[in-house]
């Protein structure tokens, strides 16, 4: 597709920043680059190369490159640390490991928790007894690749492995298909109608499928630009609207309710916005936020990157994350079942099978894995390990020997069939746009010497999005807390550190 926009479009812009451009031709002109470089390293069908860098233009003409010739492109989150990170990029395998000149010294902290010996590519940064990948990239010709060169892989093989948390334990990667990469690119492209006058402002991290594959894909499918951001910021969001000119931008809740709070500013009404995409826009934000700000449309959507189930709210019903329409049913079978909050299990009838929810009430949502698997929506493509794709799996849950895959998530169906997100189930809370696994906040907070007991849980908080984190602690008399900030802060990312502790004599 890109090759195809690059003799159609060729100076248009395709990803822009404050710190390079790239048009269409030059996007593909890069992704070559990449592309050789891979053939060059015996980058063969199904080898892993990890990326670690903060959102850029050359961010995605890297996994374009890699991927085009059969490779497969683990996305790392950039804010992991030490064993986390080291457990990322052990799930994968890789054979190299791209990293930004900015994230080096994080990789080099936590390399001893590597296993096998992947070689290290830094971009932008001289580092002793590591490639530099931007250099070494400029050996190769941007060219088109010749007949001999060409090792296109499948639509069915691998692309990315992007990181989840989903409801228990450590990250685990999630297998995503060249089909599920164009089947998001394209069908958002057809729900936001993209276009080539359009430019989307992206600000959501790269390496989550909403903020690296669906804002991009989306509007790169329909010949626009995408205007990248390394991170969001209350303080500048309208000002960059307004001077890229933008007509879209991708939103999660947090985004919204941040900018809502934020004092006005003087170019909050002075955009061109004609509609904002994305997820987890509350019910007591939406039309607070769509009124100040002016936002024509709003599309909010439900989906996980390895999931089955998606909703679309097209009507503009606020707080609704979507609504699956009669004559769609067959395509997107999705249910609603009665859960045992104790156990974290579906409750069965005695003929055991699962009960659906009548209309407004909270139940799991489920999706049907169909035999039928050239309905890519319909997938559960899985993860690297075989034991965590299976426990995703349900079976038997309304007849004998059928299959469907959990969410991890309640939700309730009104009686209009408009579906409304409630909770996250399990051990997983949400904070900062990120999942947090209490499992691993717990391991690190108990790590701690002096520490005895420690349980971790997730509490709401007025006017914020999801839930902060809470450590209830029992440790000795002398414990130092300072130390122990240091300590977790050492252990995990920003978002995953207990924002309240709580000391108890016991648990």
């Amino acid at each position: 597709m890109i090759e195809e926009h690059a003799e159609t479009y060729g100076g248009l812009a395709a990803l822009l920043s404050d710190g390079e451009c790239l048009t269409y031709r030059a996007l593909a002109e890069r992704s070559n680059r990449y592309a050789r470089w891979a053939l060059d390293q015996g980058i063969g069908t199904g080898d892993v190369v990890c990326l670690l860098m903060p959102n850029r233009p050359e961010y995605m003409a890297i996994w374009l490159g890699i991927t085009s010739v059969g490779g497969v492109v683990a996305l790392l989150n950039t804010n992991l640390t030490g064993a986390s990170l080291a457990h990322s990029v052990n799930l994968v395998a890789p054979r190299h490991i791209i990293v930004d000149g900015d994230l080096v010294e994080r990789l080099a902290a936590a390399r001893q928790g590597l296993e096998g010996t992947p070689r290290i590519w830094v971009h932008g940064l001289d580092h002793d007894g590591f490639g530099r990948i931007d250099r070494e990239i400029e050996r190769h010709d941007g060219g088109r690749l010749n007949d001999a060169e060409r090792r296109p892989p499948s639509i069915d093989d691998r692309a990315l492995y992007i990181y989840t948390s989903g409801t228990t334990g450590l990250p685990k990667a999630a297998i995503v298909s060249h089909a599920r990469v164009m089947q998001w690119s394209y069908w958002f492209a057809g729900l936001m109608n993209t276009r080539p006058s359009d430019r989307m402002y992206n600000c959501l991290p790269m390496y989550h499928s909403v903020g690296g594959v669906l804002a991009t894909g989306a509007v790169l499918a329909g010949g626009g630009s995408i205007v990248i951001r390394e991170k969001f910021s209350a303080r500048q969001f309208w000002s960059d609207v307004v001077r890229w000119e933008c007509t879209l931008f991708q939103y999660i809740g947090e985004l919204c309710r941040y900018l809502l709070h934020a004092e006005p500013h003087p170019r909050e009404t002075e955009h061109h916005i004609r509609l904002c995409c994305g997820n987890g826009l509350r019910p007591d934000v939406w039309n607070a936020f769509q009124s100040r700000f002016q936002i024509p449309q709003i599309l909010e959507f439900y989906a996980a990157t390895e999931g089955n189930v998606s909703l679309v709210n097209v009507e503009g019903k606020p707080g609704a994350i979507g609504r699956i329409p009669l004559f769609l049913a067959h395509r997107f079978p999705a249910a609603l079942v009665k859960l045992d909050l104790e156990t974290g299990e579906p409750l069965r009838t005695d003929a055991g099978f699962c009960i659906p929810c009548a209309p407004n009430e909270v139940g799991e949502a489920i999706g049907a894995l169909l035999e039928n698997t050239t309905n890519v929506g319909g997938r559960f493509e899985g993860y690297t390990s075989a034991e965590d794709t299976e426990r995703k799996r349900l079976r038997d849950v309304f007849v004998p020997g059928d299959a469907w895959f959990r969410t991890g998530d309640l939700m309730r169906k009104d009686e209009h069939g408009y579906f409304y997100f409630v909770d996250r189930i399990g051990d997983t809370f949400r904070w900062k746009g990120e999942n947090v696994a209490t499992s691993e906040v717990s391991a690190a907070v108990a790590s701690f010497p002096g520490i005895k007991e420690a349980v971790v849980y997730g509490v709401a908080v007025p006017g914020t999005e999801g839930r902060a984190g809470m450590a209830t602690i029992v440790g000795d008399d002398e414990l130092d807390l300072v130390a122990l900030r240091t300590h977790v802060a050492d252990r995990l990312p920003a978002y995953a550190r207990p924002v309240f502790l709580r000391m108890q004599s016991h648990l």
